[in-house]
This record gives structure tokens, sequence and C-alpha cells, in this order.
């Protein structure tokens, strides 16, 4: 599962990373160190207008798919994940699977952690104590994770609300102690054909996704302050001694 990460790069910084122009919503973007579910993130997608090919767009989208035959958007809540080995049949995925495909830009992620030895930290019910850790690119380049997207409106007369959802699959053997899952990601060249909104195969499409190459990802402890969705900044990404 990915329930938080971090997101800090600016629109502009997006813009030029994903050769995506600036759409709906993407000049209120701001850099969040705790992306929780629910909160508004950036995506790139890629729309078609006039006959003319799909130009990428970087949009502001909230995290939790609603799909569009939803009757109450707080039905997102639950789908911040997809599961690659379902997404293409189950049914709150399988439409925007289809058609609505896109790039979740990230820093990183955050799993947590609980040893199961004796001699492990404790809290105060006597219960494994959760240590997070930050997972993230050892080149410290943004990261694409492979994600869905999604258009919802209560009615005629409503703005549109578009939420989102991450692809996710079995953790690689070193990141697999952490927690047992994953995000998937799109490598540049396989970006187009992934945003592309033309009906493909479905196999074809989960072939374009990759988990990282083992020796990929830089895997170390960080502050409990990220156990509170109310903190954020950049403080929460440093590496603290494992020790303490």
């Amino acid at each position: 599962m990915c329930g938080r990460y971090a997101t800090s790069r600016t629109p502009v910084d997006l813009d030029r990373a994903f050769a995506a122009r600036l759409g709906e919503g993407a000049d209120e973007l701001e850099a969040d160190y705790n992306m929780a579910p629910t909160k508004p993130a950036p995506i790139v997608i890629a729309r078609a207008r006039d006959d003319e090919p799909p130009e990428r767009e970087l949009l502001r989208a909230r995290w939790g798919l609603v799909p569009s035959w939803a009757k109450d958007p707080k039905v997102g809540n639950r789908m911040i994940n997809a599961r690659a080995e379902t997404v293409a049949e189950k049914p709150s995925f399988k439409r925007a699977f289809g058609r609505r495909r896109a790039l979740v830009p990230a820093d990183g992620y955050y799993e947590w952690y609980a040893s199961e030895s004796p001699d492990g930290p404790r809290t105060k019910a006597g219960k494994p104590l959760k240590q997070p850790f930050y997972i993230t690119p050892k080149d410290r380049e943004v990261m694409a994770m492979a994600g869905l997207y999604e258009f919802w409106r209560a009615s005629a007369d409503d703005a549109w609300l578009i939420t989102f959802t991450i692809i996710t699959t079995t953790a690689e053997d070193e990141l697999g102690h952490l927690h047992d899952r994953m995000p998937l990601l799109v490598e540049p060249d396989a970006r187009d054909a992934w945003l592309d909104p033309s009906p493909q195969d479905p196999a074809t499409l989960l072939d374009l996704l990759v988990p990282a190459a083992p020796g990929r990802l830089d895997a170390f402890p960080v502050s409990r302050e990220v156990n509170d969705v109310r903190n954020n900044g950049p403080e929460l990404v440093l590496p603290i001694d494992p020790e303490a």
C-alpha cells in the first residue's frame, strides 16, 4: 500500500520534468511533504482535443478515486490504491484503466515498519512501535507513479471533481521487509503509451509498468512527526539515527 508520500516540486518544475502544460488548478499546487488521502496533489494526464494528438496536462486532483457512477464522493476515501493484479477487472477501476491513466509525481513515499523482535521498541501498551521509513530514488529525481483518474460531479450544475488512485504491486525483496506492497512506476520511454487515452489491450498496458529496479531506491528511517498528517515540511524526509 502507498498511503503517504512527498511531492515538493513546483508546477514549473513538473512542467519541465514531464513536458506537460499547466492545466486546471495546477497553479494552486503547493509542496507537500506529508501527502495523505483526500488532499490535492499533482497528476499528469494526456487529452486529445479537436483530432489533435494527445497533449500532456498537469492537473490538481484529489487523492482517492471516485468512480463516475458513485453516488457519494466519500467512496474515494477507500480507493487510494489499486492493485495491479485486479485493476483491469475491478468495477471501481476498470473504466479508468481503459481510458484515464495518469502519472503521479512524487519525491518519495513512506512506509511503516514494526520489528517483531522481542527486544524491539514498544508502545506503552506493549505493542511493537511502528517506525516510519522514507523511500526515495537514490538520484533524488522525481518518480512517476502509475495512476488512474476520474471526473465526478453530483449533478450537471456542480463543478467537476478530479480524483486519482495509485497502482501498487508486490514489493521487491529489498523493500518487502518494510511493506509487502509498493507503487508501480512508469519509466520515461513508456509514458506516452501509458497516458495515451485510446483503448489498448490491458496486458500491454500492464507490461508498461515496472517496480523500481533493485538497488535504485534508498530507504531510511525518518521522524515519527510524519505520523500526524498536520505536520508538513522538508524536515519530515530527513534521515534520523536508527539507534535513536
